[in-house]
């Protein structure tokens, strides 16, 4: 919980500077609802639920449903943004999804089903905020999307993260603080600037298959940095994953 609130407090703190810099204008009054939409699933939301589901599951395990992220991506770019891709499209994007739900009943469902729960809903929270986000940067902007999102979570997340406190932070590693600043600058801010300018001039559903890469460098991080055992069925599922991913790509549009 922490985590989640600091995170987007320090990298709202960062967004205000930014837009204060660069003398923004506030957004019109219709845009404000969209920016709240984006707060609740990439500023909240998605972070929040993944932090919660990696109590319950490894961050290998989770990876393989991270291989939907791109196909919540799409849907949502069709149901905010108006996109239309060909038939063909679903089909792959169906059968991408029988793979990791088969996945994940596999493993043995009943063993953590708080984590496999959370981690669908958090895909759900993200794809909704990258289509909405990226259909608001039409007309907003790209970085000032994110930026306003993380200024109007700002004042409720300082809040959350002075309530929400360690006690004393004499026992975080150097490694934890690191992590924090990245995950707080990159993941949280950076980021999204390059990926809604992206989403934007490519097209959600098909920019937003690019998320097929994301497996591929998770299950090597989780092995290689946290050590996590990465298992065959893992990643047959998650190449099988982007394998169909890939064929939803070619018929975005």
């Amino acid at each position: 919980m922490f985590l989640t609130v600091a995170r987007a407090c320090i990298a709202g703190v960062l967004a205000l500077g930014i837009l204060w810099l660069f003398k923004q204008a506030r957004p019109a009054r219709n845009q404000w609802h969209s920016l709240l939409i984006v707060a609740l699933g990439v500023v909240v939301g998605f972070p929040l639920l993944t932090a919660l589901a990696l109590q319950y599951v490894t961050s290998a395990h989770s990876i393989v449903f991270i291989g939907l992220l791109p196909l919540a991506t799409a849907a949502f770019g069709v149901l905010r943004g108006g996109e239309r891709p060909r038939p063909v499209f679903w089909l792959f994007s169906g059968l991408g999804s029988l793979l990791v739900v088969g996945f994940a009943l596999s493993q043995g469902l009943n063993t953590s089903p708080q984590g496999d729960l959370l981690m669908l809903l958090a895909v759900l929270a993200c794809g909704l905020g990258y289509a909405e986000g990226a259909t608001l940067s039409r007309t907003l902007g790209g970085w000032q999307v994110i930026c306003w999102a993380l200024v109007l979570s700002l004042p409720l997340m300082t809040v959350l993260s002075l309530y929400l406190a360690p006690s004393s932070f004499s026992g975080i590693s150097l490694p934890a603080w690191l992590s924090l600043g990245y995950v707080s600058l990159f993941s949280m801010l950076i980021g999204f600037v390059f990926w809604y300018r992206g989403l934007v001039q490519g097209g959600i559903a098909a920019v937003g298959q690019l998320q097929l890469l994301q497996p591929f460098f998770g299950l090597t991080l989780a092995a290689t940095l946290l050590h996590e055992h990465v298992s065959l069925g893992m990643v047959g599922v998650t190449v099988a994953v982007i394998l169909c991913v890939a064929g939803a790509k070619k018929f975005a549009r």
